[in-house]
């Protein structure tokens, strides 16, 4: 089994979940609004803004890195599926700009059912 997480847009939520749901992978936690930062110094809405010539976003520019909304999307996938899921969030997010996101894959030991006790691939399906 593997853990797959995934930074991803505030607005590819959505998105992300129903393409999910297609793919075969219905069972997924997202978690609310989080903060942080990829290494770049500018979010890219605010550098096309200053680009176009905004004042509000070329005043921001000058200021210390910000951190970005994001949300995470956390699923749980026997080993046969990973690479499914992760083509899924890849073709769903990839905008090709920065900001589209990271994809953390970790192994999982075990899984067990509270409802029911099963545990191991049984316990996600």
């Amino acid at each position: 089994m593997k853990e797959i997480i995934a930074v991803i847009r505030m607005n590819k939520v959505n998105a992300t979940k129903k393409a999910l749901v297609d793919a075969g992978i219905p069972a997924f936690t997202a978690t609310g609004r989080v903060m942080g930062r990829g290494k770049g110094q500018v979010h890219s809405d605010i550098l096309q803004g200053a680009e176009a010539g905004h004042p509000e976003a070329i005043a921001q520019l000058g200021g210390a890195p910000r951190l970005v909304a994001k949300r995470i999307v956390t699923v749980v996938v026997p080993d046969e599926l990973c690479k499914t899921a992760i083509d899924t969030i890849i073709k769903t997010n990839q905008t090709g700009k920065p900001g589209d996101g990271k994809i953390f894959v970790t192994p999982i030991i075990e899984t067990v059912r509270v409802r029911t006790g099963e545990e191991g691939d049984v316990a996600l399906n």
